[in-house]
């Protein structure tokens, strides 16, 4: 084990680090984490900016409070959807890209999260059906993943930060129903479709616009019903280094952008697990799991202080979750 170090300790780490970047000003505004339309709703993870702005605010405490819907018991299967294009071109004919290496930390974190030390600590949270109470389990595997190398869908919507280059929560559902067809998947309360997104292409809830991809958030989490059966799935916009990651941390893979998209997908699928359907376990002021410790990293105690979990051999730097147990941000429970 090697010296440790510490990443980044609590939100307001985060927010010196902002203020002495130029990254939030002191009248940022605080993201709205939960969106919803007439069909469903989604639940985001907050840019830096988003996410030290609700810490300014002194908004983010616990516990954590059982709702009443179900968590994902049993093992949990994930999926991993990488959207490339062939043509390798975005809806604007700019250029767009995801490396092999990419797509592998992906796949490898999402086969490496179950039996581990932050999927440990959502074993403290359960369901009540009747009678009977479950709780989650520490186990699960990859289920598969596939690239699916079709042209993006005319832009639905308008994000800022990826002029003419823009899927809505739709168009996402509809290209995961599409690889779920064509792969043979089914969904299932204990299962997850993780949808990746090339360079450059963004994202917004709806046609409105008014949340989107590297502006309010750098991923969500959300289901919607095939038939009566839930699919639940995560939108993971491209890993943006400069507004989906806190100054200074380190990349335990040589790869940033990859290690960033990690991080995101660690926040999704925790979120998932402890509240797939926006109705199980979140605080009084309607934060989950991980909005509680977003950007928090605990302290580096592998790979030469690079990262903070070593998972089957391989180095991930992701943040650590929330513990109803210790009542703080953990890397390991409970």
């Amino acid at each position: 084990m090697k010296k440790a170090f510490v990443a980044v300790s609590s939100i307001a780490v985060v927010i010196c680090l902002l203020l002495q970047h130029g990254r939030i000003g002191a009248q940022e505004a605080p993201p709205q984490l939960s969106l919803s339309d007439a069909e469903h709703s989604a639940h985001i993870f907050p840019t830096v900016a988003g996410a030290a702005a609700l810490g300014e605010l002194g908004a983010l405490s616990g516990p954590l409070l059982y709702q009443g819907g179900p968590v994902m018991t049993g093992s949990v299967t994930t999926y991993a959807i990488f959207w490339l294009p062939a043509s390798g071109k975005l809806q604007n004919g700019n250029p767009t890209s995801m490396s092999a290496h990419y797509q592998t930390v992906q796949k490898n974190l999402l086969g490496d999260y179950p039996a581990h030390g932050i999927d440990n600590n959502n074993t403290q949270y359960y369901q009540i059906v009747g009678t009977v109470t479950t709780y989650i389990q520490n186990k699960g595997s990859l289920g598969g993943s596939y690239v699916d190398t079709s042209a993006y869908p005319a832009s639905g919507c308008n994000d800022s930060a990826t002029p003419g280059n823009c899927i809505t929560d739709a168009q996402i559902q509809t290209e995961i129903q599409n690889v779920m067809t064509l792969k043979g998947w089914t969904g299932a309360i204990n299962k997850m479709f993780l949808l990746f997104t090339s360079s450059g292409e963004g994202s917004c809830f709806d046609s409105t616009s008014t949340s989107c991809a590297y502006v309010q958030y750098c991923a969500y989490h959300s289901y919607f019903l095939s038939g009566t059966t839930p699919v639940i799935y995560g939108n993971e916009p491209y890993g943006n280094t400069s507004v989906c990651q806190a100054p200074g941390i380190p990349s335990p893979n040589g790869d940033p952008i990859a290690d960033t998209a990690a991080t995101s997908a660690s926040h999704e699928l925790s979120e998932a697990i402890t509240d797939p359907e926006g109705s199980a376990w979140y605080t009084a002021s309607g934060y989950e799991i991980g909005d509680l410790c977003a950007y928090n990293y605990g302290v580096n105690t592998w790979d030469s202080a690079k990262a903070n979990q070593m998972w089957n051999g391989r180095f991930y730097e992701l943040q650590q979750e929330y513990d109803n147990h210790t009542g703080s941000c953990v890397q390991v429970g409970p």
